[in-house]
Protein backbone atom coordinates (compact mmCIF):
# COMPACT_ATOMS: atom_id res chain seq x y z
CA UNK A 1 0.00 0.00 0.00
CA UNK A 2 1.35 3.53 -0.77
CA UNK A 3 1.60 6.40 1.84
CA UNK A 4 0.08 9.76 -0.56
CA UNK A 5 -0.06 12.67 0.91
CA UNK A 6 -3.10 15.29 -0.20
CA UNK A 7 -2.49 19.56 0.51
CA UNK A 8 -5.42 21.02 0.36
CA UNK A 9 -3.96 24.44 -0.31
CA UNK A 10 -6.58 27.34 0.35
CA UNK A 11 -6.35 29.26 3.63
CA UNK A 12 -9.92 28.92 4.09
CA UNK A 13 -11.71 26.07 6.59
CA UNK A 14 -14.19 24.15 4.77
CA UNK A 15 -12.79 24.61 1.42
CA UNK A 16 -13.79 23.23 -2.11
CA UNK A 17 -9.80 22.41 -2.45
CA UNK A 18 -10.29 20.71 0.80
CA UNK A 19 -13.63 19.14 -0.47
CA UNK A 20 -11.52 17.95 -3.72
CA UNK A 21 -8.66 16.93 -1.67
CA UNK A 22 -10.90 14.23 0.46
CA UNK A 23 -12.80 13.08 -2.89
CA UNK A 24 -9.45 11.72 -3.96
CA UNK A 25 -8.71 10.72 -1.13
CA UNK A 26 -11.37 8.31 -1.06
CA UNK A 27 -10.98 7.35 -4.16
CA UNK A 28 -7.39 6.43 -3.95
CA UNK A 29 -8.62 3.83 -1.11
CA UNK A 30 -12.05 2.82 -3.18
CA UNK A 31 -9.57 1.80 -5.80
CA UNK A 32 -7.16 -0.20 -3.49
CA UNK A 33 -3.92 2.32 -4.01
CA UNK A 34 -4.14 2.93 -0.10
CA UNK A 35 -5.53 2.45 3.10
CA UNK A 36 -6.21 4.91 6.06
CA UNK A 37 -4.50 6.59 7.84
CA UNK A 38 -1.09 5.94 5.39
CA UNK A 39 -3.50 8.61 3.01
CA UNK A 40 -3.92 11.54 4.90
CA UNK A 41 -4.75 15.19 3.99
CA UNK A 42 -2.96 18.24 5.34
CA UNK A 43 -6.01 20.99 4.98
CA UNK A 44 -3.73 24.62 5.25
CA UNK A 45 -7.60 26.22 5.87
CA UNK A 46 -7.79 23.75 9.41
CA UNK A 47 -4.13 23.69 10.52
CA UNK A 48 -2.56 26.46 8.73
CA UNK A 49 1.42 27.14 8.65
CA UNK A 50 2.49 30.60 9.37
CA UNK A 51 3.48 32.98 7.21
CA UNK A 52 7.33 31.97 6.51
CA UNK A 53 9.14 29.61 8.69
CA UNK A 54 9.86 31.42 12.13
CA UNK A 55 10.18 30.45 15.67
CA UNK A 56 6.57 29.14 15.56
CA UNK A 57 6.41 26.57 12.90
CA UNK A 58 3.04 25.79 13.82
CA UNK A 59 1.98 22.65 12.19
CA UNK A 60 5.27 21.88 10.64
CA UNK A 61 6.77 19.36 12.35
CA UNK A 62 3.55 16.96 12.19
CA UNK A 63 3.64 18.11 8.13
CA UNK A 64 6.66 17.49 8.00
CA UNK A 65 6.81 13.94 9.48
CA UNK A 66 3.95 12.76 7.22
CA UNK A 67 5.81 14.46 4.15
CA UNK A 68 8.66 12.80 5.40
CA UNK A 69 7.02 9.03 5.34
CA UNK A 70 4.86 9.28 1.94
CA UNK A 71 5.50 8.10 -1.41
CA UNK A 72 3.59 10.17 -3.46
CA UNK A 73 2.03 13.81 -2.98
CA UNK A 74 -1.45 15.59 -4.85
CA UNK A 75 -1.36 19.52 -4.26
CA UNK A 76 -4.87 20.96 -4.67
CA UNK A 77 -4.32 24.23 -5.38
CA UNK A 78 -7.15 26.47 -5.77
CA UNK A 79 -7.04 29.88 -7.98
CA UNK A 80 -7.29 32.92 -6.45
CA UNK A 81 -7.27 35.97 -8.88
CA UNK A 82 -5.51 33.82 -11.33
CA UNK A 83 -3.12 32.95 -9.15
CA UNK A 84 -2.01 29.85 -6.60
CA UNK A 85 -3.06 31.06 -3.58
CA UNK A 86 -0.91 32.72 -0.64
CA UNK A 87 -1.10 29.17 1.86
CA UNK A 88 0.05 26.60 -1.04
CA UNK A 89 3.00 28.76 -1.89
CA UNK A 90 4.00 29.22 1.72
CA UNK A 91 3.78 25.33 2.18
CA UNK A 92 6.23 24.80 -0.37
CA UNK A 93 8.88 28.07 1.14
CA UNK A 94 8.45 25.13 4.23
CA UNK A 95 8.80 22.06 2.45
CA UNK A 96 12.32 21.14 1.64
CA UNK A 97 14.13 17.94 -0.09
CA UNK A 98 14.20 16.18 3.05
CA UNK A 99 10.48 15.63 2.86
CA UNK A 100 10.09 15.49 -1.06
CA UNK A 101 12.72 14.55 -3.36
CA UNK A 102 11.96 12.83 -5.95
CA UNK A 103 8.47 12.04 -5.11
CA UNK A 104 6.26 12.44 -7.81
CA UNK A 105 3.59 15.15 -7.60
CA UNK A 106 -0.21 15.57 -8.80
CA UNK A 107 -1.30 19.20 -9.37
CA UNK A 108 -4.75 19.74 -8.91
CA UNK A 109 -6.00 23.35 -10.35
CA UNK A 110 -9.62 24.36 -8.77
CA UNK A 111 -11.87 26.97 -10.01
CA UNK A 112 -15.07 28.17 -8.77
CA UNK A 113 -15.55 29.25 -12.57
CA UNK A 114 -13.53 28.51 -15.69
CA UNK A 115 -10.35 28.69 -14.68
CA UNK A 116 -7.99 26.95 -12.45
CA UNK A 117 -4.80 26.24 -15.22
CA UNK A 118 -3.16 29.38 -13.92
CA UNK A 119 -1.38 27.31 -10.11
CA UNK A 120 -0.92 24.62 -12.18
CA UNK A 121 1.50 26.88 -14.38
CA UNK A 122 2.97 28.46 -11.25
CA UNK A 123 3.45 25.65 -9.13
CA UNK A 124 5.40 24.02 -11.87
CA UNK A 125 7.40 26.49 -12.72
CA UNK A 126 9.00 27.29 -9.09
CA UNK A 127 7.84 25.04 -6.40
CA UNK A 128 9.77 22.23 -7.02
CA UNK A 129 12.77 24.13 -6.90
CA UNK A 130 14.46 23.54 -3.81
CA UNK A 131 12.17 20.77 -2.59
CA UNK A 132 12.87 18.72 -5.83
CA UNK A 133 9.27 17.29 -6.40
CA UNK A 134 8.79 15.53 -9.64
CA UNK A 135 5.65 16.73 -10.58
CA UNK A 136 3.65 14.22 -13.35
CA UNK A 137 3.26 15.47 -17.14
CA UNK A 138 -0.28 14.83 -16.16
CA UNK A 139 -2.64 17.23 -14.58
CA UNK A 140 -6.06 17.92 -12.83
CA UNK A 141 -8.15 21.30 -13.50
CA UNK A 142 -11.77 20.99 -11.28
CA UNK A 143 -13.68 23.65 -12.56
CA UNK A 144 -17.10 25.41 -10.94
CA UNK A 145 -16.13 22.84 -8.43
CA UNK A 146 -19.35 23.75 -6.64
CA UNK A 147 -21.24 21.41 -8.67
CA UNK A 148 -18.36 18.55 -8.78
CA UNK A 149 -17.02 16.25 -6.45
CA UNK A 150 -19.59 16.56 -3.75
CA UNK A 151 -20.73 13.56 -2.09
CA UNK A 152 -22.49 10.88 -4.00
CA UNK A 153 -23.17 9.69 -7.76
CA UNK A 154 -21.87 12.38 -10.17
CA UNK A 155 -24.50 14.78 -10.59
CA UNK A 156 -23.87 15.69 -14.29
CA UNK A 157 -21.96 14.44 -17.49
CA UNK A 158 -19.29 17.24 -16.60
CA UNK A 159 -18.71 15.56 -13.00
CA UNK A 160 -18.66 11.80 -14.75
CA UNK A 161 -15.91 13.16 -16.78
CA UNK A 162 -14.06 15.06 -13.92
CA UNK A 163 -14.15 11.38 -12.08
CA UNK A 164 -13.04 9.72 -14.41
CA UNK A 165 -10.17 11.40 -15.43
CA UNK A 166 -8.94 11.90 -11.95
CA UNK A 167 -8.82 7.96 -11.38
CA UNK A 168 -6.72 7.97 -14.05
CA UNK A 169 -4.74 10.50 -12.86
CA UNK A 170 -4.42 8.98 -9.86
CA UNK A 171 -3.58 5.81 -11.16
CA UNK A 172 -0.55 7.15 -13.08
CA UNK A 173 0.80 9.03 -9.65
CA UNK A 174 1.24 5.00 -8.13
CA UNK A 175 2.63 3.69 -11.16
CA UNK A 176 5.15 6.74 -10.92
CA UNK A 177 5.11 6.31 -6.78
CA UNK A 178 6.32 2.77 -7.41
CA UNK A 179 8.76 3.57 -9.98
CA UNK A 180 10.12 6.09 -7.84
CA UNK A 181 10.66 4.36 -4.85
CA UNK A 182 14.41 2.89 -5.68
CA UNK A 183 15.68 6.00 -7.67
CA UNK A 184 14.94 7.72 -3.84
CA UNK A 185 17.01 5.56 -2.41
CA UNK A 186 19.98 5.47 -4.86
CA UNK A 187 20.16 9.21 -4.30
CA UNK A 188 22.30 11.02 -1.44
CA UNK A 189 20.92 14.01 -0.05
CA UNK A 190 24.50 13.96 2.35
CA UNK A 191 25.87 17.41 0.21
CA UNK A 192 25.49 19.98 1.67
CA UNK A 193 26.84 22.21 -1.34
CA UNK A 194 23.55 21.06 -3.41
CA UNK A 195 20.96 21.74 -0.55
CA UNK A 196 18.68 23.88 -3.00
CA UNK A 197 17.98 23.77 -6.64
CA UNK A 198 19.58 26.32 -9.26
Amino acid sequence: MLNIVLVAGSSRANSQSAKVARHLQQRLIELGHTAEPICSVLDLGEAPLPLWPSENPGPWPQYSQRLQACDALVVVAPEWNGMACPAIKNFFIFASKTELAHKPGLLVGVSSGIGGAYPIAELRASSYKNCRLCYLPEHLIVRNVEALMNEGHAASDADERIRQRADYALDILCKYAEALKPVRESISFANPAFTNGM
